[in-house]
């Protein structure tokens, strides 16, 4: 069953709340996390796994597990091809096919299709992109991160909040450099583990035990790697990710700016940090396919008309250059990203 954003709250009580608001991060690693997740939230071990079921089964939570990283792990990239009208769903048949591409939208604009490739290597995601163009006969554009200023899509949702981030404290901005030969220098555990994992946990009192049984491992390593891949990036979060449609937060829009070479990390660290941002990064132009864009941002709001009078804020007081924005009118394909090939 999945709920529609307008009823979600009439289904949840105050655990509930507690539950999705505080753990779609920092989720214990530890032998039996639910106790602690328990404790947290006024209840006991299996009533906090049967809720986390429950929710995942209504569609407020999408996945429980960790938010792998796909620039640290591999090599990703963002593309986009103009695909003909009469040709579109064939087109997006052959891109979706690809288990490789976890995301895929279209979006109003001339490049009408967007979607995401990640591999373990930038070879094998370039020789995907080379024959996406061949297959489809379609030019891809191809726009890989270059410098990641804020990147989050964790946010509270229970809450009367217009935009994303509004009732956050502060959080940390800065300009991360992204290397597009990132290999994650995995051990052959590690790998294994991530292979495991990339799907989400098992929804257990004891996740983590799972693992190690599947991998034929101790529990003491499993734990020891998770953390150590958190350390090191390849796992950015774990936690309850949150469909954020169901929960109310279905009206976005992807904005992109020529902001010029000489300001852009000034500029990307300053929109980082306001409130109503959540995601904004820095990738190439590609002046000879017509694409002057440097900077990307990405607003998500619970009304259409406000998102808009952001990005006019946006264009006003912080971003003053040349900027396109580009809805996105159907879901084609989201999944997680896949690793098979990091083997």
């Amino acid at each position: 069953m999945s709920l529609q954003s307008g009823d979600w709250r009439e289904r949840i009580d105050d655990r509930d709340a507690a539950l999705i608001d505080g753990f779609q991060s920092d989720f214990p690693v530890e032998p039996h996390p639910f106790r602690a997740v328990a404790d947290a939230i006024g209840t006991d071990e299996a009533d906090a796994l049967a809720r986390v079921e429950r929710l995942a089964d209504e569609g407020i939570f999408r996945r429980f597990g960790p938010v792998l990283n796909p620039p640290v792990i591999g090599s990703s990239t963002l593309a986009a091809v103009s695909a003909p009208d009469d040709r579109f769903d064939e087109v997006a048949d052959v891109i979706n096919g690809y288990r490789q591409v976890n995301h895929n939208y279209r979006r109003e604009h001339e490049w009408n299709m967007w979607f995401v490739v990640t591999a373990g290597s930038l070879e094998r995601r370039d020789a995907i992109l080379a024959e996406i163009e061949e297959r489809t006969g379609c030019e891809v554009l191809n726009l890989p991160m270059l410098t990641d200023y804020y990147i989050d899509l964790e946010f509270p949702v229970v809450n009367g909040d217009r935009f994303a981030r509004e009732s956050l404290a502060e959080t940390a901005v800065d300009a991360t450099r992204i290397s597009e030969n990132a290999t994650g220098d995995l051990s052959a555990f590690e790998t294994d583990l991530l292979l495991e994992i990339q799907d989400g946990f098992p929804l257990t009192a004891t996740p983590y035990g799972d693992v190690a049984a599947a991998l034929d491992a101790d529990v003491e390593d499993v734990l020891a790697a998770v953390e150590r891949l958190r350390d090191d990036g390849c796992i950015k979060r774990i936690g309850c990710v949150v469909n954020h449609v169901v929960t109310g937060f279905d009206s976005n829009c992807m904005v992109v700016w020529d902001v010029p070479d000489g300001e852009l990390d000034d500029r990307g660290v300053a929109v980082g940090r306001l409130p109503y941002v959540t995601l904004c990064y820095h990738r190439p132009r590609r002046e000879d396919q017509g694409w002057p864009y440097s900077v990307f941002t990405m607003i998500h709001g619970r009304d259409a008309d406000a998102v808009d009078e952001k990005i006019d804020e946006l264009a006003a007081e912080h971003l003053p250059y040349d900027h396109e924005r580009l809805y996105s009118t159907e879901t084609l394909k989201q999944t997680g990203a896949r690793y098979e090939d990091l083997v």
